[in-house]
């Protein structure tokens, strides 16, 4: 966690969310640099701010988040903006992004599966166009249908 604001203030936010590691009174271009480090390392840096100060590194972050009551110039460097001032909907993102990696990497293994399964046959002529039609129709469908099990995830 890097933060703008005094050691204490930043200690206690720190200790209650469970954040091991954090800097207090870090000045916006340090808070950039230590972005540039992290990138150097290969890394993705999700930023959350919403004070003035922020924006720079809101902007150079891999993904940037900020709260609706943030001032205007952090929303803008805001990938994200979301409602409330509560960290909620940070954890919620956090869980469909990586809810969605795995629904997306599974409509690609199971759209390959089809091709590599369907088109050797439609290719020999074992198979007619109407059921190539079909199966077509059908692996959309069941992309479609593994997709939207998102949607029903998270009600």
């Amino acid at each position: 966690m890097l933060s703008g604001d005094r050691p204490a203030t930043a200690k206690r936010v720190a200790e209650s969310l469970g954040i091991g590691q954090w800097q207090a009174g870090r000045s916006p271009a340090e808070k950039c640099a230590r972005l540039a480090e992290l990138a150097a390392q290969g890394r993705k840096v999700l930023m959350i701010g919403d004070g003035l100060n922020d924006a720079p590194a809101l902007a150079a972050a891999h993904v940037s988040m900020s709260p609706s009551s943030a001032v205007d110039v952090s929303q803008t460097a805001a990938d994200v903006v979301f409602q409330g001032g509560r960290l909620t909907p940070v954890l919620e993102t956090l869980e469909v992004a990586r809810t969605s990696r795995i629904l997306v990497k599974q409509n690609f293994m199971l759209a390959l599966g089809y091709n590599l399964f369907t088109v050797p046959l439609a290719v020999a002529g074992l198979v007619t166009p109407l059921i190539a039609a079909i199966a077509m129709s059908t692996s959309s469908l069941v992309v479609i249908g593994n997709a939207l099990r998102l949607s029903r995830r998270r009600r």
